[in-house]
């Protein structure tokens, strides 16, 4: 499914090596996503970009800026924020190396280049504040060792015969 916004008509624009048109739009993003980010579900963003006609292809290049929301890596608690990311995509009338893009017809389809600038800015491993101490010590207490411990899960049980001292190997 192809974005409308980001479907951009360049007859115009290649009828002179240098020719430039600027292409600034708020558009949703689908299936933006990380492990541990995504972009919401039709969450828009802004889109700022400089077409320049080469004289066998276009260039593309600007920002894109997006919101994200995922799960903290520390106390898992929801967070949120906004990725911003460089976008630079050549289209060639001859598509020679995995660099470049072809057109489609007198169009250039933004959309897959401005979704994989998203994707790649993502954060891997969020934080919901710099600061974050993780779980919560009374919800999630910490074992230590010498104390008794709460019983084990019952589906650890088959993990309880294991051995890995090698003189217990016998």
């Amino acid at each position: 499914m192809k974005n409308r916004d980001l479907h951009i008509g360049v007859a115009e624009l290649r009828r002179r090596p240098g020719n430039r048109i600027q292409v600034d739009c708020s558009v949703p993003i689908a299936n933006a996503s990380v492990s541990s980010a995504e972009v919401p579900t039709g969450a828009e963003g802004e889109v700022h970009l400089v077409l320049e006609a080469l004289s066998d292809g276009v260039t593309a290049v600007g920002t894109v800026r997006f919101p994200w929301a995922g799960e903290c890596r520390r106390c898992l608690g929801e967070t949120t924020g906004e990725v911003t990311a460089d976008v630079f995509e050549v289209f060639k009338d001859q598509v020679l190396s995995e660099d470049t893009q072809p057109f489609d017809g007198d169009f250039v389809d933004l959309g897959p280049a401005v979704r994989d600038a998203v994707v790649l800015a993502l954060p891997l491993a969020p934080l919901c504040r710099e600061d974050c101490s993780g779980p919560e010590p009374s919800e999630y207490p910490v074992v230590v060792e010498g104390t008794s411990p709460a019983p084990p899960d019952p589906r650890w049980d088959a993990l309880s015969g294991l051995r890995f001292d090698p003189d217990d190997a016998e």
